[in-house]
């Protein structure tokens, strides 16, 4: 098997469950995924099966999310599955207060990842040292946020904002809802989180397990093909003389090849590369010698 799903990750199941469960589904150990989900979060997890785990590097970055941040409530992982350190009780803010606070988080970032999380710290994880009740200074680190909008504001028990966002890789939203709380004064934590898209795949065209065991079950089951999850990437098509050449590590020069643009060719960029039969052949990259451009081979998937 070679390709990849969208799978809709459920509640309760770390992203490694899911890549434990799909490994008995599909019958084999080389998977992988792109974009941890924490358990309590749900939605779009990207899995690369096969060879495909090769070229989960080169899947588009942005990621969407639908939370849910409940104000007046600081836990220690930032998330409801922690202990409480700080509750208000007393919520006196203004839709107009939320929306000016959300500039803050708009852009490029500074943000100070959740003290439980799976960023290594000295060889360890930060988790393992928060259980461990060690105290650990956190780097903060930029991330983009390129929107972040106030959907609904839910005041029938507390305070509950509904938010959308897209943003890059690296980006904690428990690390959004923690310091929206802080900044509006009364902390924040996050109350639920639904991924909507990830590495080009959205929630809509997601599968659940159930879905995809119905579907082995009835010989359904098609992976997304490489060249449609990675078609944010510039292509090029080889003659069957040069997909020999290429395969065997060798350069082409790239005005041998048919390439198909969708934006303007860099050098070291990376290109999807395809035989004149339209077989899927790997990642290239460009390359220049002697003022001519040339295609090596990134990764070789044949």
């Amino acid at each position: 098997m070679f390709g990849f799903i969208n799978l809709n990750k459920p509640v309760g199941f770390t992203s490694h469950d899911c890549i434990a469960k799909l490994r008995k589904l599909l019958d084999t150990r080389k998977i992988g995924h792109g974009g941890t989900l924490d358990p309590e979060a749900t939605g779009v997890l990207p899995i690369a099966v096969g060879k495909a785990t090769r070229l989960l590097q080169f899947l588009p970055e942005s990621k969407a999310y639908l939370a849910r941040i409940r104000l007046g409530i600081t836990t220690t992982t930032d998330d409801l599955a922690g202990e409480i350190v700080r509750r208000v009780e007393q919520i006196d803010v203004s839709t107009e207060e939320i929306k000016d606070c959300l500039h803050n988080f708009r852009g490029e970032i500074q943000q100070v990842p959740p003290a439980y999380s799976a960023i290594k710290k000295n060889g360890k994880k930060l988790y393992e040292l928060a259980r461990q009740g060690k105290e650990v200074v956190i780097e903060p680190r930029t991330v983009t946020v390129s929107r972040i909008e106030l959907s609904n504001i839910d005041r029938t028990d507390g305070c509950e904002l509904e938010l959308t966002i897209d943003c890059g890789a690296g980006t904690y939203i428990r690390a959004i809802a923690r310091d929206l709380g802080n900044q509006l004064g009364v902390g924040g934590t996050l109350a639920s989180l639904i991924r909507t898209a990830s590495c080009g795949m959205d929630l809509e065209n997601s599968l659940t397990f159930a879905q995809i065991e119905r579907q082995l079950q009835q010989q359904t089951l098609k992976l997304i093909p490489p060249q449609r999850a990675l078609n944010h990437l510039n292509a090029v098509t080889l003659t069957e003389t040069d997909t020999r050449k290429w395969c065997q590590g060798q350069l082409v020069d790239l005005d041998r090849a048919i390439a198909h643009k969708s934006h303007t060719l860099d050098r070291n960029d990376y290109l999807t590369t395809h035989s004149v039969n339209g077989t899927f052949l790997g990642i290239s990259m460009l390359y220049e010698r002697d003022n001519i451009l040339k295609i090596k081979p990134k990764i070789v998937c044949i």
